[in-house]
């Protein structure tokens, strides 16, 4: 057999049939790896010499990420293989955790292995077996990464698992930050997702064209999981609409989340204008809310939820709806009670967002006894400042909010300083008659949180000084007396 001549005229040596076959395959091969490459380079999602986690599972996805990454051209990367055995397919589990050891051991890597009862996980903790898996999961990459001082972690979710993803939140009621679904990047900077726009028919492909065999989940087709009836069930029939579909949803998404991004320095903008953000709370001002565009106020929330609680788990646009109303009609100590322990209340003129049982600002009670001149400390940081003087000062100033000015006689020591309880009463400075404390603390907008964190000043059981807010008429000062104590509530002790 002759072989084909080339430009110059030569005369070309026939190929083997086995090293054609070889080319034939190698190129295709090579197409997805600059393909990946070039989508790693365009996102940042890695840099040379990174410490990466390769999520490994031992399905197709997984273990062609594991190849690609260790044939990537120039990035010189560290691989760590890193596989957690859910215990939930018995042999089958034991079976996944023995191939992932052999096929790291073919790229000369000794693998992660960590075994976690996700069964028992979703029954303690009320989560779907899918929801208790995910979050087992992350948890061990996180720590493992923190562990080993990995740089990224690299997750095999491919162009299918995205318009998986995009359906699900639709079918649940997401907004547009949801339905944006998956980035290349996480939000933390350590979660990658490298084959983001790899298909999973490619990725078989890529596979059986390398000779690489792969695991195959027999829990991936049970339909009684919502994402596997989405991925066997709802993606064919809408194939009969639109052939693209899968295409189409992970374009929608692409879109949606470059809008995102500028919502998101919006949003950013506004929060850092009327939150103020605590560990375990956060406390938006609702005056300053009521400034920012309607559109842009369940994004505040979702960041405020966030940042009380640390995730934004099962928080629904129900959810936000909720806090939106209790923020523009609820009543001024409104509540609304969200997933997660979260708690929203409306206290007059901002919600308070914390974890229930958590660090909400206040206390449950306190008390001390004042026996004289002195410093004393108050709950929430602040300070008792208590002065003797022989006579009233030419500059001295009116009783106030924080600052009273006593005739010893009047009030005499020793003083109790305690916390509100119910049914406390006290006659206020220019009033002949009793009130309320409670409806002292409605007529001021006193917070109920804030309410807790105010000292009363009583002597021979009568509150003679609603500390930070009102003197009884007990203490009036009306002329330059012999001997007069000054007290002072200091909000920083410095």
């Amino acid at each position: 057999m002759q072989g084909e001549k080339n430009g110059h005229g030569n005369r070309l040596r026939p190929l083997d049939n086995d090293f054609a076959e070889l080319v034939k395959a190698y190129e295709p091969m090579q197409l997805l790896r600059r393909k990946i490459a070039r989508f790693i380079r365009e996102n940042r999602l890695l840099c040379p010499g990174d410490k990466v986690i390769v999520a490994l599972s031992g399905g197709a996805d997984s273990v062609a990420l594991l190849d690609v990454l260790a044939n990537l051209p120039g990035y010189n990367l560290t691989l760590i293989p890193a596989h957690l055995n859910h215990l939930l397919r018995g042999g089958e589990s034991e079976g996944d955790e023995e191939f992932v050891r052999t096929i790291a051991a073919g790229y000369g890597l000794t693998p992660e292995v960590a075994r976690v009862d996700v069964a028992a996980s979703a029954a303690g903790s009320g989560l779907s077996l899918e929801e208790a898996g995910r979050e087992a999961r992350y948890a061990f990459f996180r720590e493992l990464a923190l562990r080993i001082g990995a740089t990224k972690v690299a997750i095999a979710h491919h162009r299918d698992d995205q318009a998986e993803t995009v359906l699900l939140r639709l079918l649940r009621g997401s907004a547009g930050s949801g339905l944006a679904a998956m980035r290349p990047g996480g939000d933390d900077g350590l979660l990658v997702r490298p084959l983001l726009e790899i298909s999973r028919r490619e990725i078989e492909a890529y596979l059986q064209k390398s000779g690489i065999g792969w695991r195959e989940d027999s829990s991936n087709l049970d339909t009684r999981f919502l994402r596997n009836r989405v991925r066997h069930e709802l993606i064919p029939l809408l194939r009969d609409y639109n052939p693209r579909i899968v295409e189409s949803l992970c374009q929608t998404a692409a879109a949606l989340a470059g809008d995102e991004e500028v919502l998101e320095a919006v949003t950013a903008d506004a929060f850092s204008r009327c939150v103020i953000a605590d560990i375990g709370s956060c406390s938006i001002d609702l005056g300053l809310m009521e400034q920012e565009m309607r559109a842009i106020r369940p994004r505040i929330y979702r960041l405020a939820i966030a940042a009380a609680k640390g995730d934004l788990r099962r928080i629904t646009f129900r959810h936000l709806a909720a806090v939106e109303r209790l923020a523009t009609g609820g009543p001024p100590n409104g509540r609304v009670e969200l997933p997660g322990g979260l708690r929203v209340a409306r206290e007059y003129g901002r919600l308070l967002f914390c974890v229930a049982g958590g660090e909400e600002p206040g206390v449950t009670g306190f008390s001390l006894f004042v026996e004289g001149p002195g410093r004393y400390p108050l709950p929430g940081g602040a300070s008792l400042l208590v002065e003797e003087f022989p006579s009233l000062p030419e500059d001295w100033k009116e009783n106030g909010r924080d600052i009273l000015w006593t005739d010893p006689g009047a009030v005499p020591l020793p003083w109790e300083v305690r916390s509100f309880r119910r049914g406390d009463r006290f006659r206020p400075m220019g009033m002949s008659g009793e009130k309320k404390l409670k409806d002292l603390f409605i007529d001021r907008k006193i917070p109920l949180a804030r309410r807790r964190l105010i000292p009363l000043f009583l002597s021979r059981g009568e509150i003679f000084w609603v500390g930070g807010v009102q003197p009884a008429a007990c203490v009036a000062t009306s002329s330059r007396g012999v001997g007069v104590l000054r007290v002072r509530i200091l909000a920083n002790p410095e």
